[in-house]
């Protein structure tokens, strides 16, 4: 008679499933919880302590590590295999029905301690889906009870499982065992895995992310989408959803992009991003005050766009929203009355709170054909880093704090990126074009008048002086870059020319 070894933490439809079975003429092998239940429910098992003649050991720790186990489920329909059985007195096992421990579930869980994790990885039920995935030519795998349907049809149909099915099934189970260590990995290192350096990367690159939420659909509506994050008790970017819609995978992207920027600064700051750029950033005494000032580089963008700031979000602040239709708010906090009035107000406008400023303790993952990139994160200049002032004329107090401030905010507008800014707020971006001088016309355009005054941050070095020239044109008083074109001669003689200031950085901000 065939026999089948069941070891199952959710139970779901097993005792139905070993009914079938027995009914089929197969007998039972059941350890624990899973002997307990099919024995309740009247079906006749047989004990694992009885095959392998040892009671559990060390608190139910081990159970089924045992050569009368795993001979039985690794045995091939062959005459040295069986003879070995039974010189030994094994019997072969032709199906193993398990599931594992509810790892993920423990750690999800608020104030789980160490031990308590640990003792919810599974040891013997991965042995037991290892090996029987392993044998699939003659032993049939069933980790899911989604798949135990299925299973008894065939057995039904035509006494056994088929060879297509057994192997579908252990590919289904490596995966069930390969995300269970993955997740078991990702617990045990975040608290002591280092934060990503600038000179090394990991030899093996392991994600462990897991689904938290099927979203809508993707960029487009005709594309699917989900957020995965290593832990599923969190919402989106580590944050809780307090209020407003379903955050949309766009919305997710922008925050994301805001986030990072808003986080850059120390001072009470204001960032408004649309489709991934930033169309305002400003500081201020408070960010009720910042927000006017962010708005006014660019109001016509700013609407639909998203807002990140890196103070608790009051009342003053939603009155100073207005009436600008805003898709999200990110913030460390809102106040009761804040948070109550914009989701009365604004129905739709998702809040999002989020305690921690982006860190940079992650590595950046983007996915290309047939691979990934992996990079440590931009994280502004590295310490150090000397301001080289390459003009006659050096910046006023005034102005190199404004060249400060563009500086950080460049690092966050899609190359080829220009900003123009004062001393505390954007008022121009151009981004994201493939030609330096248009990036430096469109922040232009962007800021108007506003240009006259102002000073000007490049991402990467002027290959040319075309940029320079047309900002100085417009009336910049300054400019910061990184630097080291072969034309750098000439883009110095031009600032001259014109005794506007300009400073070298020797750091780029690429952001493609």
């Amino acid at each position: 008679m065939p026999r089948a070894l069941i070891s199952v933490y959710d139970k779901t439809d097993v005792v139905r499933f070993a009914q079938i079975l027995v009914d089929l003429g197969w007998d039972l092998i059941a350890s624990g919880g899973t002997e307990k239940a099919l024995r309740e429910a009247g079906l006749p098992v047989t004990s694992v302590d009885q095959v392998t003649k040892l009671p559990e050991m060390l608190g139910g720790r081990v159970k089924t590590l045992h050569p009368a186990i795993h001979a039985g489920i690794l045995a091939r329909d062959k005459a040295e295999d069986l003879q070995d059985l039974q010189r030994f007195g094994f019997a072969p096992i032709n199906m193993v029905i398990c599931n594992l421990y509810p790892f993920r579930e423990t750690v999800a869980q608020k104030a789980i301690t160490l031990q308590d994790a640990i003792e919810q990885i599974d040891i013997g039920g991965v042995t037991l889906l290892r090996g029987a995935a392993k044998n699939f030519f003659h032993t049939t795998v069933v980790c899911d009870p989604a798949d135990y349907n299925r299973v008894s049809a065939e057995l039904k149909a035509g006494g056994e499982v088929t060879l297509a099915t057994r192997r579908q099934l252990a590919v289904k189970a490596f995966a069930h065992t390969r995300d269970y260590d993955t997740a078991i990995h990702a617990y045990l290192a975040q608290d002591n895995a280092p934060a990503p350096m600038n000179d090394t990367l990991p030899d093996k690159f392991s994600l462990g992310m897991q689904l938290v939420e099927v979203m809508r659909y993707g960029e487009n509506p005709h594309q699917i989408a989900g957020y995965y994050s290593r832990q599923s008790n969190t919402g989106p970017l580590g944050g809780t959803v307090l209020g407003g819609k379903q955050l949309s995978y766009n919305n997710i992207l922008d925050l994301d992009a805001a986030w990072r920027a808003v986080s850059s600064f120390t001072t009470p700051t204001v960032v408004i991003v649309k489709h991934l750029t930033p169309t305002g950033i400003a500081s201020g005494e408070n960010i009720a005050l910042a927000y006017p000032k962010a708005l006014q580089s660019d109001p016509v963008s700013a609407f639909g766009g998203v807002i990140a700031v890196n103070r608790t979000v009051d009342e003053a602040f939603v009155d100073a929203l207005g009436a600008l239709f805003v898709e999200a708010i990110a913030a460390p906090n809102f106040t009761p009355g804040a948070q109550e009035t914009l989701n009365d107000k604004r129905k739709n406008c998702r809040l999002l709170q989020l305690p921690s400023a982006f860190d940079g303790s992650d590595y950046e993952v983007r996915s290309v054909h047939r691979g990934l990139l992996v990079q440590t994160p931009d994280m502004g200049d590295p310490d150090g880093t000397p301001y080289r002032v390459v003009t006659q004329r050096a910046p006023s107090v005034e102005e190199m704090e404004a060249l400060t401030f563009a500086w950080k905010c460049v690092a966050h507008v899609k190359s080829n990126a220009i900003v123009l800014a004062v001393r505390d707020a954007l008022v121009g971006v151009g981004g994201g074009l493939p030609s330096r001088v248009d990036a430096v016309k469109l922040a232009l355009t962007k800021a108007g008048q506003r240009a006259r005054g102002a000073v000007l941050a490049s991402d990467a070095f002027f290959p040319f002086a075309d940029g320079p020239d047309a900002a100085i044109a417009a009336g910049i008083t300054a400019i910061i870059q990184p630097g080291g074109s072969i034309r750098d001669n000439e883009v110095i003689d031009a600032a001259n020319k014109a005794n506007i200031a300009m400073v070298f950085t020797g750091t780029r901000h690429f952001r493609h």
